[in-house]
């Protein structure tokens, strides 16, 4: 056999002291970059999906609600007109103030806000708000910042909104992310809060959603029909009470099971009317209020009261009663159209620091208005 020649042991050594490079492998990426790409229906993995996971669910919910909170918003900026005239008594009262600042010079200042001062006192917007204004007025008139009526009156009403908008700036209705949503209206006796109830189970209706109305004023004999009234005039269905001497609380909770077993999207709970200062009936709005969150946890979702707007800023004592004892979420100021008195609309948002939500400015079932800012300064300082 012939020995091997000293170049094939050079080329073996050679392999030996220099192996080959090795070949790459295929690198495992990490689960979480699997789905980076989009993938086609046909081609996505499927995976398990937790037991009882409810995110489909509830992100489609949340986005219901917000748009329901939405489109009822922006009709609010459509109906303009309605809150211009819904505030005309209160504007007739404020007019002077564009007669006082047609001819202002600047040595008629202390004379043209004290009787600016006693314009806005007029129309309820109430002392502590008042000065505020006026002295801020005063300070930019003086500081050389305001230099004729038409900068006065614009910056008069940029104090006004802000005072609104800075504490109560939430004016749609939060309805939280499950359904059924649950609205409590609460209020005294004769406020409206029946009427108010109606009006906005069909702006709801309006903007479609299924709403479900629940009698729960068992005080008032009239109520429960008045709400069935307005129940038929919707096209709402409606849960009344049942048997002798019903509870309210027993009556929303039987709403909101209903509601939540046939897929309401909105539950309105109609409660007795009562004076702040009858303290076993605020208690039993404690009991609905627990009722109606056994039923469905985080209920319910607003507490709005109803204010009527004729009583001015006597409606603060009313107001800081409900909300100490059941954290109103929102107002509904009624009767505005009637009433001189706009300005406690500044004054209730300024104390308590809760948003105004619906205002009522007439008697159609069209009249209770989404609360706007803006509108409502430009419809009482035209």
């Amino acid at each position: 056999m012939a020995s091997p020649s000293p170049s094939s042991h050079l080329s073996l050594l050679s392999k030996l002291s220099h192996p080959p490079p090795p070949q790459p492998q295929p690198q495992q990426q990490p689960l979480g970059l699997l789905f980076r790409f989009p993938l086609s229906r046909s081609t996505a993995p499927s995976l398990p999906r937790p037991a009882g996971s409810r995110f489909r669910c509830s992100a489609s919910q949340t986005g219901f609600f917000n748009r329901l909170g939405r489109l009822i918003k922006e009709k609010a900026k459509s109906d303009v007109e309605k809150i211009f005239s819904g505030f005309s008594k209160t504007r007739d009262n404020l007019a002077v103030i564009d007669e006082l600042l047609l001819y202002w010079n600047l040595a008629d200042t202390d004379r043209v806000l004290d009787e600016l001062e006693e314009a806005l006192l007029v129309a309820d917007f109430g002392p502590r708000i008042t000065i505020r204004i006026v002295d801020r007025l005063r300070e930019d008139i003086l500081a050389g910042k305001l230099k004729s009526g038409a900068e006065i009156k614009d910056a008069l009403k940029k104090s006004v909104l802000e005072f609104l908008t800075k504490k109560g700036s939430k004016t749609e209705l939060q309805l939280g992310f499950r359904k059924p949503a649950v609205v409590m209206i609460v209020g005294v006796n004769g406020g409206g809060k029946t009427t108010s109830l109606g009006k906005l189970a069909n702006r709801l209706k309006i903007e479609g959603a299924k709403v479900l109305l629940a009698a729960g004023d068992t005080f008032r004999a009239a109520a429960s029909d008045q709400l069935e009234i307005w129940a038929e005039r919707t096209g709402c269905e409606i849960v009344v009470a049942e048997g002798e001497k019903p509870k309210a609380s027993s009556v929303l909770s039987r709403a909101v099971k209903r509601g939540k077993e046939q897929g309401f999207d909105v539950v309105l709970c109609d409660t007795s009317g009562r004076l702040h200062t009858n303290y076993s009936l605020m208690e039993e709005l404690i009991a609905c209020k627990k009722a109606v969150a056994k039923v469905v946890p985080g209920a319910p979702n607003e507490i709005l009261l109803v204010l009527d707007g004729t009583t001015g800023l006597n409606m603060l004592p009313q107001a800081r009663e409900f909300n100490d004892v059941v954290g109103v979420t929102g107002f509904i100021l009624t009767k505005l159209d009637g009433s001189a008195r706009g300005g406690c609309v500044v004054s209730v948002v300024d104390e308590l620091g809760i948003p105004v939500k619906f205002v009522g400015v007439g008697e159609g079932v069209e009249d209770l208005q989404p609360f706007d800012a803006d509108a409502f300064v430009d419809a009482i300082f035209a």
